[in-house]
């Protein structure tokens, strides 16, 4: 029994009451207190939040980085940044997300000082006019989430009103031709059965602006509303606006479009939201067209991509700059454009069971002007040889010029050479691919730091890399490399040659392929990979800030968590200082011997 204090009074029991009733009326204010504050957040997420995707994801994301940075300023890291995403693309740095090609470090390259991790500040989640369109990603039971693509409605000046004037779009050929079928060009006959009944047509490989702007308009998640985008498509021909005007006018003329495009477009809302650089735009064209360095007249092309504005765009072209980060490669169009899944199917198992003859091929010129070519070399060693066939180019009537022809001489041989072309890139590449041939690159400008969203990590699954040193050197002969790799290899190469068709064919504008992704599906889902990473960097305090532009090319190969180090490819790529003279004269020598052979195709 427990005792009471003998010394308790009357007063004294009523002061201990009274103390009990306070702390009852305390502690029921605390209830009433704390079922108020879970009103108002019931209120706050259930109620106004019901009606879109719960972003549960990114407040947490940005509390959690929050706190970090509060609780532990100092130890502060982050992985590196790459600037392209090696399996599925998913670039978030200024060059970034494409698939990078399969070039491992060399035992002797010494990595460069680490660069120091990005910086991280603390995010404002009302700062980020995206979160919506991000938030689509998270709304499962919506099958464009994360997918929605808004396009600008341009004045027709910058694409329709061109095609009026198809005439003037190229200076040696009608192009009018070329723009019918939606940018495909005129059928091809099936005469001696080089092609499928159906899906062929004489492209020009220059019309990419056409033949991606129409695919766009058959884009499965376009919407009205860019608050919801992932990405931003702009349908400016700017491979067509400058073939108009690159022989005989001056700078201003050259400029106009371009200028006047970023003048509309900064004057737009969605412009606002990063700056541009969700937007993206098609081009063509190799990228040294559009990138003037000066403002003499004699200088080649436009200053498009120079443009402060473009800089912050990606732009889609057919063959883009190792020195620079806002510009990728797409693969130039092919003469086949399947309008369902079975056409590609039927094409690929008549590829796998061709009986080829050659062991290697070539078509193509020599480039008597170019010290540094090796395509002399190529064709002395071809005709040389009893197992190379050999298509010679040049001026006139030639059946180099022929698809047909092209094409029947790769459905004959096991590999086509692919030397550099009068720039880094050839359309031939992508038609050796097609016919099943397995390609043999002289450069790793010409494929495995250009198309790095389309064509795999690892290039030797695919393709064969002899440098071009060892041609001019003579150390090796292509036949004896060649005749090195097993005829199972050869059979493994040639599958995974096949199996790469669909990606990198643009389908029939008009329809669309079933399951198969091609070359406009890999690419927009690169760029809507690109911007969403962007957008979730800028939320998490992310930056880039040590990104080396001039090094962009080695971006693309970087595994997860490495930093740009010494390359055994650096020769290939490698500038004098002050780097300018280098790049004026590959953008205007490269440009303009590109319009040399379109010439020779027309003539």
């Amino acid at each position: 029994m427990r005792r009471r204090s003998p010394t308790s009074s009357p007063a004294e029991n009523m002061e201990k009451g009274a103390a009990k009733n306070h702390r009852s009326r305390i502690c029921m204010l605390a209830s009433l207190s704390a079922f108020f504050w879970l009103l108002l957040l019931y209120f706050h997420f259930v109620v106004l939040g019901g009606n879109t995707v719960d972003d549960s994801s990114l407040v947490d994301r940005i509390s959690a980085s929050s706190e970090s940075i509060n609780t532990h300023p100092s130890d502060s890291q982050s992985t590196p940044i790459s600037r392209r995403n090696n399996a599925q693309p998913d670039p978030g740095s200024p060059r970034s997300n494409a698939q990078s090609t399969p070039m491992s470090r060399p035992s002797n390259a010494l990595p460069m000082p680490a660069n120091p991790p990005p910086t991280i500040t603390e995010p404002k989640a009302e700062n980020f006019p995206f979160l919506r369109a991000l938030r689509t990603i998270e709304n499962k039971s919506d099958p464009c989430g994360g997918r929605y693509i808004y396009v600008h409605d341009l004045p027709p000046r910058f694409n329709e009103d061109m095609l009026k004037e198809c005439k003037s779009l190229n200076i040696w050929a009608n192009m009018c031709k070329f723009t019918t079928n939606c940018g495909l060009g005129p059928p091809l006959e099936n005469v001696e059965g080089v092609f499928s009944d159906s899906g062929w047509y004489a492209t020009n490989q220059f019309a990419v602006d056409l033949i991606f702007t129409n695919r766009m308009k058959q884009y499965e998640c376009l919407t009205r509303d860019s608050s919801l985008a992932a990405a931003i498509f702009v349908p400016f021909y700017a491979g067509f606006d400058i073939a108009r005007y690159l022989w005989g006018y001056n700078t201003s003329t050259r400029d106009a479009a371009s200028l006047a495009l970023v003048d509309w477009l900064m004057k737009k809302p969605e412009w606002s939201i990063m700056g541009g650089k969700d937007h993206f735009l098609v081009a063509g064209r190799i990228t040294w067209d559009f990138r003037r360095l000066s403002d003499e007249d004699s200088d080649w092309g436009n200053k498009l991509l120079f443009l402060p504005a473009a800089k912050n765009m990606s732009m889609l072209v057919v063959e883009s700059s190792p020195w620079n980060a806002n510009d990728f490669g797409i693969p130039y169009p092919t003469y086949f454009h399947p309008a369902k899944d079975a056409d590609v199917f039927i094409w690929q198992d008549r590829m796998r069971k061709l009986e080829r003859k050659w062991l290697f091929s070539f078509a193509g010129a020599p480039r008597p002007g170019n010290p540094k070519s090796i395509r002399g070399q190529i064709i002395n060693e071809c005709k040389k040889s009893n197992v190379c066939k050999l298509l010679e180019c040049d001026f006139g009537e030639s059946k180099c010029h022929s698809p047909s022809s092209i094409m029947k001489m790769f459905q004959s041989s096991l590999f086509c050479l692919q030397p550099q072309g009068d720039s880094y890139t050839r359309r031939s590449a992508f038609d050796s691919i097609l016919a099943g041939c397995i390609p043999v690159f002289f450069h790793p400008g010409s494929a495995y730091t250009q198309y790095t969203w389309h064509l795999p990590k690892n290039y030797s699954k695919y393709s064969v890399f002899i440098p071009e040193d060892d041609i001019r050197k003579r150390n090796i002969t292509i036949e004896q490399r060649l005749s090195q790799i097993s005829p199972e290899e050869v059979k493994i190469m040639r599958e995974e040659v096949i199996s790469l068709i669909p990606s990198l064919i643009y389908a029939d504008p008009r329809s669309k392929l079933e399951t198969l992704k091609d070359a406009f599906d890999v690419a927009v889902q690169a760029v809507i990979n690109k911007v969403t990473k962007m957008r979730r960097d800028i939320i998490d305090g992310r930056t880039d800030d040590d990104f080396i532009e001039e090094l962009s090319w080695k971006y693309a190969l970087l595994e997860e968590g490495q930093y740009v180090g010494l390359h055994e490819w650096d020769p290939f790529f490698s500038k004098p200082k002050g780097g300018n003279v280098e790049s004026k004269d590959i953008s205007a020598e490269a440009a303009k011997n590109s319009w040399k052979s379109e010439q020779r195709i027309h003539s």
